[in-house]
């Protein structure tokens, strides 16, 4: 019999932007949540209501959106001393992000309390009640983040009890312990879960961060002690080293300790490069169940092995969490994926088919060549239209060119591009002007198109991305660029990889208007 589920509150839009080199635009932001809804995160922390205009921004947005697996959360702190809760700005921000949970933080350390909030050790006590009280009285679901919990446990354990007692009492629906500072040991995390457990009579959330390389574990052990839900962020994202990895946390949950957290974690993996490609951060490779190496075997006696009975040197089965086994000397790896991937885009494949066999081909080739197709779905499906004999090209490309202008003394420099084409049997040649190359490109590709193709006016360019790859070859670099379009109903994503930024920019462009024109004009 399983254990009683336990819920994942995932904390990446905010948490995890605290991250060095971590950053999303307000379209990253949404595709990340739509991508955690439809995985079956139960939380999904949006970041901060009035914090900052792109916070705002997402709540404005995703309050306009149907979520079907979870509750959109927004983040804020207790009401501030000697404030009245319903005068306290920040307060009414969070009513007015409109979101069916808000997650608010309080001080819990008597050295927080005193030298930073600089409030009494009851006022602090008045300022969590009356928040969570307010919050619940206004039909929020409420969960309260008792901030620093086990470090105050360490000098004052009576009073970090008090504190998360004050927003249970208050009618708080969880309270979450934070490990904010991540430097205790699991032995110790489990040991205080229990007793906070046994005080407030109740389950409760843990929220742990990475710093002493156990975040993790500490979840886990959390989690075995009573906790019923985990707090943490898609790859570890977050401050410092960053948080509870909710990847490695999942897989853990449902595989080894048979807890229940989602339907399908078969889409793990690609939820992790997903959210990786769109942070613009290299996944990494040796990531526990879904990095490239997780279940890569080089050679030897190891092979040998795996080949015969694959759990002599794989602790799962790689397909559960939806990566795959790669043996180097084998051009059978990644099938699997390739095939899991096409079947959800609507293609159907035969395992080991002719079509199969050229569409793995072609990925390995083009990710060898610095090509990622986890969050660039418009690319990839591309790729499945040629190998399938859905495809028929917009045109056909004579030549383009790009020159940089200066307008003037006093005036704005200008990019202009000129596209050459055959499309709808006619040649077309147009130029146009932009404030970069890219725009530029944009600009005349869409005059060339619009004549035959007039749903083009519907999409536009909501993110550009630029990622290096090999930057140990300097401005002879290879050049990732991820495009993200949208119609105003859809976004999605494709890529393009060259030499040359303006190269790489144009296959990201043209796969993003085929993709999706290509689609209407073969309904």
């Amino acid at each position: 019999m399983k254990s009683k589920r336990v819920t994942l509150y995932d904390t990446t839009l905010r948490d995890g932007t605290q991250g060095t080199g971590i950053s999303f635009s307000v379209p990253d932001k949404l595709r990340v949540a739509e991508k955690l809804d439809d995985f079956g995160v139960d939380y999904i922390e949006g970041g901060w209501p009035g914090s900052n205009p792109k916070d705002a921004a997402f709540f404005d947005e995703a309050a306009k959106r149907t979520w079907k697996n979870a509750k959109i959360t927004a983040f804020g702190m207790t009401r501030r001393g000697k404030l009245k809760v319903d005068a306290d700005p920040q307060v009414q921000m969070l009513l007015d992000a409109k979101t069916p949970a808000v997650c608010v933080v309080g001080k819990t350390w008597p050295l927080h309390v005193t030298e930073v909030f600089q409030v009494s050790l009851e006022e602090n006590l008045a300022m969590i009640a009356d928040t969570v009280a307010y919050l619940k009285s206004k039909g929020r679901e409420v969960l309260y983040d008792a901030e620093h919990f086990f470090d105050a446990f360490k000098e004052a354990p009576d009073y970090a009890l008090a504190t998360i007692k004050a927003a249970s009492d208050a009618g708080a629906d969880l309270v979450v312990l934070c490990e904010t500072n991540g430097g205790n040991l699991p032995d110790f995390i489990g040991e205080v879960t229990a007793k906070a457990v046994a005080h407030l009579g109740k389950p409760v959330g843990i929220h742990t961060h990475n710093d002493g390389g156990v975040g993790v574990a500490n979840a886990l052990a959390a989690v075995k002690a009573g906790a019923c839900q985990v707090q943490g962020t898609i790859n570890g994202y977050g401050e410092r080293v960053g948080n509870c990895n909710l990847v490695t946390v999942a897989a853990n949950l449902q595989l080894k300790l048979g807890i229940p957290v989602v339907e399908d974690l078969t889409k793990l993996r690609e939820l992790s490069y997903f959210v990786a490609e769109l942070a613009n951060v290299a996944p990494d490779i040796r990531a526990p169940f879904v990095g490239e190496a997780a279940f890569t075997h080089k050679g030897g006696l190891h092979v040998h092995a795996v080949q015969k009975l694959a759990r002599t040197y794989e602790h799962i089965d790689p397909a559960l969490v939806g990566n795959s086994r790669i043996i180097t000397i084998s051009d059978m790896s990644g099938q699997s994926n390739v095939l899991m991937k096409a079947e959800s885009l609507g293609y159907s494949f035969a395992k080991g088919s002719p079509e199969v066999q050229a569409v793995l081909t072609e990925v390995k080739q083009r990710e060898s060549e610095g090509f990622e197709f986890e969050a660039a779905e418009g690319s990839f499906d591309l790729l499945l239209r040629r190998h399938s004999g859905k495809y028929t090209p917009l045109f056909e490309l004579l030549e383009y060119h790009c020159s940089y202008r200066h307008a003037g003394s006093g005036a704005w420099d200008k990019c202009e591009a000129t596209v050459k084409l055959h499309v709808g049997g006619q040649k077309s040649y147009q130029v146009a002007e932009g404030d970069g190359p890219v725009n530029a490109l944009d600009a005349a590709l869409r005059k060339s198109l619009a004549p035959f193709y007039p749903g083009i006016a519907e999409i536009r360019l909501e993110d550009y991305k630029v990622r290096i790859i090999n930057t140990q070859a300097g401005t002879a670099a290879r050049t990732r660029v991820h495009i993200t379009s949208t119609d105003g109903h859809k976004s999605w994503g494709t890529v393009g990889v060259s030499d040359n930024i303006i190269q790489a920019s144009w296959l990201a462009l043209v796969d993003s208007f085929e993709y999706q024109l290509g689609a209407r004009a073969a309904k």
